[in-house]
């Protein structure tokens, strides 16, 4: 193992001598460890892998430069026991087999590689070879070619010289040729009407003429030039005046004009009037289309009429006119400007006039389609017309026709809101005129709810098209930003929901008699609509808005709190006002009951009043009507006698006290002055109390608006005996029946000990009826 160790730390082979290669091995290998050193930067003293704070001469650490086999072996054989001496062993020969593969591997690749370039130097080797070949020949063919080169320009020295002088004579006799033959070329052209080829030779010999003009004979060539020149602008201008070419001809002779060298801002003037009719004839036929003879086509027919005529004629003039004019500057620039303008904003009138006839109209999808239309056929124009503003006031029309559909629709949605209302006001009168039993408040609640959701998504889904990917004006900043936030959300949907709230308290703000003309029924659905939409739909409907309607703007928008509580708080008045209207109706009944009987001499109660027993048949109507759509609600623990106990006037401590057997004509002023006394100290009811959402809270403020009116019209009244006991009788009958609708049962109890005691204080003679009476009279009633 010592051997091993040795053999690979020197790196000894077969050949070499016992001392030489022993003693080269330590200088080799400190050369190499001071290369790597320098290549890893690495301070003097250190080595990869050695830990921090070893002693760099220590000879028998394996990483150090000083390394000595001999004097590691012997430290293990002093320190090791066999078994570790073993592990060590077979650990070294574990790393040197390794490190034996890895120098293999690294031989091996090495060795492709230097194969592979050899093959690469040999291929360029015989490469360069050719080439060199080649280039020498190519050397030599240049040589010979400069050779041949140089001895004909010797050759021809002399003749190239006399040749180029014979050509410069050559093409001056041909200039001087054409400047002869020029006026009978130009009469020639005129006569045939190739006004551009006249110009075209003019325009060649014009500059010579002027330079050559003081020789004679140029000077006649230039004068008879001018008269033909002058009938060619004069024809020229007669073609162009009568207009009767296209538009093409015409800017031709306008060009041609200008060649002439004719004024600019004159032919300026007059093309833009020549272009003012053709383009007012456009206006005139869009217009025509308008007119109240002719069935007017549809919008998106007019827009592509408008687009093709009108503004395609004005793209045209306004492309050709910049092309020819535009030496003028700025000055003709702003008069094309103004041109456009003009006609542009009597194109847009037309164009609003017939938008404005699709107003009444439910579809979106045609109007968007010809403001699309509309919009891109003004691009263009647009583009070259920017100082005339015609892209900024086209995009300015397809906004406000964008907030007039908008306004449209919360109107139709309105419209449908009270459609909504009338159908629920027919359903609810209809089965009564028929004498049939009406439709459930639920199905009423639900179709009406349904409908006006059905409304919304529609009219969402019909706005949505001015916001479509593939419309062009879809990207602008008002349909971005605007358009969505204030105009669909707040100006549509929050408009209407306010609208939707103010229209239902608007049938609180006009109770009348019997609750005016509004059905009683029809105000507890409102109640209820209102409060669904409080709990679950207002927030329902913007959330789809929202995800509809991306919103961009940072302008403030109303929070769903906001109108949650709006729609609460009508929900409340609605209900609040219903619980008026149906006690008003019954507080009606029990009056005229009250003020039209003679209480003094009527006879002695064998029955309970039919009107005792029409207020219990309507409170139970009612209360069936309101479970429909509200719940239960929370009562206090009933009594178990709550339907047996029977009114007298002693039925409480104060009126035994009050009415007792020793009664005399001097005691009322005491029992006055008691009931004052007492009533201060008993318990206050509040007739018109907050109503909640349930039905024993509705039931309720229903009762005490009815008992209290009961209550208000006995203490108007004088009652005889018989009177008393007739009150005595209605008043344990309702008690039978109306303590169950109530929250709390003493409620009742209170009030009718009021309107009893309330007629016993206004009795000459009261002498009750024995309850065992009253109670078979009630029963058998």
């Amino acid at each position: 193992m010592a051997a091993a160790a040795a053999g690979h730390g020197t790196g000894s082979g077969p050949g070499d001598s016992p001392e030489g290669p022993e003693a080269e091995a330590p200088e080799r290998r400190r050369k190499a460890h001071g290369m790597l050193k320098l290549y890893y930067g690495l301070s003097e003293g250190e080595t990869a892998g050695r830990p921090p704070g070893s002693d760099p001469l220590d000879p028998t650490d394996l990483n150090g430069a000083h390394f000595d086999p001999e004097v590691y072996l012997d430290k293990l054989r002093r320190e090791c026991p066999l078994a570790q001496l073993m592990d060590s062993e077979t650990d070294m020969v574990r790393q040197i087999r390794a490190l034996d593969s890895d120098m293999q591997t690294l031989v091996y690749e090495n060795y492709n590689k230097f194969i592979s370039a050899t093959d690469t130097i040999r291929k360029m080797k015989n490469d360069f070879r050719k080439m060199e070949d080649e280039m020498d020949r190519l050397a030599t063919n240049m040589a010979v070619i400069t050779d041949f080169s140089a001895r004909i320009s010797a050759t021809l020295q002399d003749r190239h010289e006399r040749i180029t002088k014979l050509a410069g004579v050559h093409a001056l006799l041909r200039k001087l040729q054409f400047l002869f033959e020029l006026p009978s070329r130009l009469t020639k052209c005129v006569e045939l009407g190739a006004y551009g080829q006249a110009v075209r030779y003019q325009g060649r010999a014009r500059a010579v003429l002027q330079q050559y003009q003081h020789l004679p004979s140029f000077r006649a060539i230039q004068d008879d030039c001018q008269v033909i020149t002058a009938r060619l602008a004069q024809q020229l201008r007669q073609r162009f005046r009568e207009g009767g070419s296209g538009a093409p001809e015409q800017a031709e002779c306008v060009e041609l004009l200008l060649a002439l060298g004719e004024p600019a801002e004159e032919l300026c003037d007059e093309f833009l009037a020549h272009a003012r009719g053709r383009l007012e004839a456009e206006l005139q036929s869009l217009e025509a289309e308008l007119g109240p003879s002719p069935p007017a086509p549809d919008v998106l027919e007019f827009t592509d009429l408008g687009g093709s005529g009108f503004v395609g004629g004005l793209c045209q003039v306004a492309s050709t006119y910049q092309e020819l004019f535009a030496a003028q500057g700025p000055a003709g620039a702003e008069k094309l400007a103004a041109f456009a303008r003009e006609l542009g904003g009597r194109y847009f009138a037309l164009v609003e006039r017939r938008l404005a006839q699709e107003q009444g109209s439910g579809d979106n999808s045609l109007l968007v389609r010809a403001l699309d239309r509309f919009h891109r056929r003004l691009r263009a124009p647009g583009a070259l017309l920017a100082a005339a503003g015609l892209a900024e006031a086209a995009t300015e029309i397809v906004e406000r026709v964008a907030r007039e559909r908008l306004g449209h629709h919360l109107q139709g949605l309105r419209a449908a809101f009270l459609g909504c209302l009338t159908d629920v006001r027919q359903a609810l009168a209809a089965p009564r005129l028929a004498g049939k039993e009406g439709p459930g408040l639920a199905e009423l609640l639900a179709n009406v709810a349904s409908s006006i959701l059905s409304h919304i998504k529609a009219s969402l889904a019909a706005v949505h098209l001015f916001t479509a990917k593939e419309v062009s004006f879809s990207n602008k900043p008002y349909f971005r930003g605007e358009f969505c936030s204030q105009g669909v959300r707040e100006g549509l949907i929050v408009g209407f929901i306010r609208s939707m709230c103010q229209t239902a308290q608007s049938f609180c703000d006009s109770p009348g008699e019997k609750g005016g003309a509004t059905p009683p029924a029809l105000l507890l659905l409102l109640s209820r609509l209102c409060l669904d939409y409080e709990t679950a739909t207002i927030s329902y409907i913007l959330t789809l808005t929202d995800e509809q309607f991306l919103v961009q703007d940072q302008s403030p928008v109303t929070p769903v709190s906001t109108l949650c509580a709006e729609a609460r708080e009508t929900a409340r008045r609605l209900l609040t006002h219903y619980v008026k209207v149906q006690g008003l109706v019954i507080s009606q009944m029990l009056r005229k009951s009250v003020e039209t009987r003679d209480w003094l001499s009527t006879l002695e109660p064998r029955n309970v009043r039919a009107v005792m027993k029409r207020v219990v048949e309507d409170t139970t109507a009612i209360d069936v009507q309101v479970g429909l759509l509200y719940e239960e609600g929370v009562r206090k623990a009933q009594s178990s006698d709550s339907s047996k106990r029977t009114f007298s006037v002693y039925s409480s401590s104060r009126q035994q006290g009050r009415y007792a057997p020793s009664y005399t004509p001097s005691a009322p002023m005491d029992t006055n002055l008691l009931s004052n006394i007492q009533k201060l100290f008993s318990e206050r009811i509040d007739v018109f109390s907050p109503v909640e959402f349930n039905k024993v809270s509705v039931l309720t403020g229903i009762i005490k608006i009815s008992l209290k009116t009961l209550l208000e019209c006995v203490r108007l009244r004088t009652f005889g005996r018989f009177g008393l006991q007739q009150v005595q009788v209605d008043c344990h009958f309702l008690q039978l029946y109306l303590w169950r609708f109530v929250a709390d049962e003493e409620l009742v109890h209170l009030l009718l000990d009021e309107v009893v005691a309330s007629a016993a204080l206004r009795c000459p003679d009261p002498v009750p009826m024995e309850p065992s009476v009253v109670e078979v009279i009630c029963e058998r009633g």
